[in-house]
């Protein structure tokens, strides 16, 4: 992936949230459900095909106090996790 890719949710997949800004994901094509931390949540909620992935560690720098250096490889690896169960993928930019 590039660094001008943008991670897009797919829009098939069904966002519930629960108690404490937790939420779960579920996929009506297959019924499997994945659990989403409330930082997990907010950068869902960002994967619209319009923010790199420099731009949603940006806005999670502006939003929470203490993020790990870190941090940009945490996020890599969620949205990877996110494409392989596709739950989500990437608009390429040409």
């Amino acid at each position: 992936m590039t660094s001008t890719d943008k991670p897009v949710a797919n829009p098939l997949i069904v966002l519930r949230k629960e108690f404490d800004d937790w939420a779960v994901l579920f996929d009506p094509d297959t019924g499997h459900v994945f659990g989403l931390n409330p930082i997990s949540v907010f950068i869902w909620q960002r994967l619209d095909g319009k923010h790199t992935i420099q731009e949603i560690l940006s806005k999670i720098k502006d939003t929470y106090r203490d993020v790990p250096p870190e941090a940009e490889n945490h996020l890599r690896e969620f949205i990877n996790n996110l494409r392989q169960r596709g739950l989500a993928g990437y608009e390429y930019q040409s």
